[in-house]
C-alpha cells in the first residue's frame, strides 16, 4: 500500500464528509473527475455546483454526466469560481468544495487559476461551511504563475483563525517536478 497522492487523498477527505442530500461545489470542473465523484456522493437528492471558464471542459463533463446518469444533481456554470456566491442562497450550507489549482491537464497551459479569483471563491464559501465542512485545494505550482498562487493560498490559510478552522497541508516533499500538494480547510 503506497501513500496516496494529493489528488487521491482529496477524494478520501471528501468521502468522509459528503453524503446524500448535501450541496457541494466543484470550483474547477476540468475533465469532470471530481464532479462525477461528488455527484455520486450527494446522490439524487443532493446538488453539485460546478464552475469552469473553459466551455470544452464543461461540454466534456456534461457528456460524462449524461453517460453515467448523474446529470440531474449537477449544475455546470461557464464562469469563474469567483462568482460562486451568486449561485448560493444566503443561508445555504455547503458541505464541501474542491479546487484543483493550475491549468487543465492536456488543455491550454496559458489558462490558469489565479490567486485573486481563487481566494475570492474560498472566502465566499467559508461562511457556508457547516461544522465539519471542508474546502479542499489541490495546489499545482510547477507552471508559470503557479508559485505566486501557491504562496497566496498558503498565506491565506495560515491566517485563518484557529478557533474557527483547522487547516491541513499534505504532500510529498522529496519528489522532483513540484508535485501537487493539498490544503484542507475544515470548519470546527
Amino acid at each position: 500500500m503506497n501513500l496516496p497522492n494529493a489528488l487521491t487523498y482529496s477524494h478520501t477527505l471528501l468521502n468522509e464528509v459528503v453524503g446524500p442530500g448535501d450541496t457541494v461545489v466543484d470550483a474547477t470542473v476540468g475533465k469532470g473527475h471530481d464532479t462525477i465523484f461528488l455527484a455520486n456522493l450527494v446522490g439524487k437528492t443532493g446538488r453539485v455546483i460546478g464552475f469552469d471558464i473553459q466551455q470544452a471542459a464543461l461540454d466534456e463533463t456534461a457528456q460524462q454526466l449524461m453517460l453515467t446518469g448523474l446529470g440531474a444533481q449537477v449544475a455546470l456554470h461557464a464562469t469563474g469560481h469567483e462568482h460562486v456566491a451568486d449561485y448560493l442562497a444566503a443561508d445555504e450550507s455547503v458541505t464541501a468544495a474542491v479546487f484543483n489549482l493550475g491549468y487543465l491537464p492536456g488543455g491550454d497551459k496559458s489558462v490558469i487559476t489565479h490567486p485573486a479569483t481563487t481566494l475570492t471563491a474560498v472566502e465566499a464559501i467559508l461562511p457556508h461551511l457547516p461544522r465539519g465542512g471542508r474546502i479542499i485545494l489541490v495546489v499545482y505550482a510547477g507552471h508559470p504563475g503557479g508559485q505566486t498562487e501557491r504562496n497566496a493560498v498558503v498565506d491565506f490559510c495560515q491566517q485563518l483563525p484557529q478557533k474557527t478552522y483547522q487547516v491541513l497541508q499534505y504532500g510529498f516533499i522529496n519528489q522532483v517536478h513540484t508535485p501537487p500538494f493539498l490544503l484542507a480547510i475544515e470548519r470546527r
